[in-house]
């Protein structure tokens, strides 16, 4: 998908199992292998592409301050009428990056009568955290 603004910006969906998203709905971390972090092996292409495009939807510092917002609110959900009071923008160009977030698999969105409700999936941001560990792996001993 291509998006066209201020800057063209280009983000490439990521597929969440359906664990991950059953348990990102309920905001938990979904249960799954062991996060590695890049200093523990190169990435594939496919890993590399798809961790491109999840960091390029946090390159936006309005996205950046969108998820912060998000995943730091008091109840673990914010309005979206509340989110955009924040900043100087239109109503349709807060939902645009808030469709980018939704889209990297960084929130998760809920609709209650007028307003979207969104949240951060925890697991999400865990598995992000633990790709940018830089601690080497101990050594294995024989």
């Amino acid at each position: 998908m291509t998006v066209t603004g201020p800057t063209t910006t280009s983000v490439t969906p990521r597929a969440s199992p359906p664990l991950a998203a059953a348990s990102a709905a309920l905001g938990r971390p979904a249960a799954g292998p062991a996060v590695l972090g890049l200093a523990h092996a190169p990435l594939d292409s496919d890993r590399a592409g798809d961790l491109a495009g999840t960091f390029k939807a946090l390159g936006d510092p309005v996205r950046l301050r969108l998820l912060s917002m998000i995943a730091s609110a008091a109840e673990g959900e914010i309005c979206v009428c509340d989110l955009s009071d924040a900043f100087p923008l239109t109503g349709p160009t807060i939902s645009h990056h808030l469709r980018i977030l939704r889209e990297a698999g960084l929130v998760h969105g809920s609709r209650r009568g007028t307003w979207v409700y969104y949240r951060a999936i925890p697991g999400e941001l865990s598995r992000l955290a633990g790709i940018l560990d830089a601690e080497r792996p101990a050594p294995a001993t024989v």
